[in-house]
């Protein structure tokens, strides 16, 4: 007697796959349809404006010379680097990244932990400690600007009441100073955006593992650093992350407190962009400043990732 072989039941598997595949098939039309005012938009708003600043980079646009735009290819970006003026926006600009992105992180982490205790009124020390961060960066500004002024600035009055010092300073008046004193500001302003990154990180921990360092013998101090800091490191990173690239290409504070002054002193890339941009007119060396601020921030941001990727931790 024969054997009668049957063929099993298969699910049917499509020919061929892939984006293409799927914009030809039958609801491809539909998914274009409904994609395509986004699409505009993203395009319109992000793509467009890329593309053209890149366009206008490889060319010698000044409003001095209106209808002649002459290709010059990688010469702007050529003239920009040999500039001593744009090294010194540079290193400007990497001092105050690097002193404010470490201060509030810093300073993030102490207010952090505070908060994260059974502090008696907790809630309200939780919405004062936000309202820095409330505050629009311009009214920030202009606030410590009349704080730090020469004349009438509300730092000097206290400082010399408390006999620190004898005669008012002109504390926006000295590059060096100035820098410092934006600085201050910045740190003001976005040191609680830090420490509610970290005081929502603390309260992911759980309590099961302070207990069990508890059991062991661990003090509070190596509680800190074998089981807080540790899994906190994940959120430092991403504040580390967003705070470099804010920090990279602040203007707005810098606009407001010192114009870039005094002696270009407090001059960053971003604000020297703006210069040579718009005071200056010089439309194609600001399109080539900006796309190597561009490449700053994207070198920054892939280092911080990897560092994020290498410390995934689990509890």
């Amino acid at each position: 007697m024969g054997v009668v072989q049957t063929k099993e039941a298969r699910p049917a598997v499509p020919r061929g796959s892939g984006p293409w595949r799927r914009l030809f098939s039958r609801e491809g039309p539909t998914a274009v349809v409904l994609l395509l005012p986004s699409l505009i938009v993203v395009f319109g708003i992000i793509i467009y404006p890329l593309l053209k600043t890149l366009y206008t980079s490889f060319f010698a646009v000044d409003s001095a010379f209106p209808g002649h735009y002459p290709f010059v290819g990688l010469g702007n970006y050529a003239h920009v680097l040999r500039t001593g003026e744009f090294w010194d926006a540079v290193g400007h600009t990497a001092y105050f990244t690097v002193l404010t992105t470490f201060l509030e992180v810093f300073f993030g982490l102490l207010i952090g932990l505070l908060l994260n205790t059974d502090l008696k009124g907790r809630w309200l020390f939780r919405s004062i400690v936000i309202l820095p961060w409330a505050l629009p960066t311009i009214v920030n500004g202009a606030m410590w600007r009349w704080i730090f002024n020469a004349d009438y600035g509300a730092l000097n009055a206290l400082l010399t009441q408390l006999h620190i010092i004898s005669h008012y300073k002109a504390w926006l008046g000295d590059p060096w100073t100035a820098l410092n004193m934006v600085a201050v500001a910045d740190i003001w302003k976005n040191t609680p955006l830090a420490a509610f990154f970290i005081l929502a990180a603390l309260q992911t921990i759980p309590g099961d593992l302070y207990e069990a360092a508890r059991v062991d013998g661990a003090g509070r101090l190596r509680s800190f650093f074998s089981i807080t800091l540790p899994l906190l490191m994940p959120t430092i990173v991403i504040i580390l992350v967003l705070r470099t690239m804010e920090a990279f290409k602040v203007f707005d504070i810098i606009y407001v407190m010192t114009g870039g002054g005094p002696a270009n002193g407090t001059e960053t890339v971003a604000y020297y962009t703006y210069v040579e941009a718009f005071s200056n007119q010089l439309f194609g060396e600001g399109a080539a400043l900006a796309y190597i601020i561009a490449i700053f921030i994207l070198f920054f941001a892939i280092i911080y990732m990897r560092m994020l990727q290498r410390g995934e931790v689990e509890y």
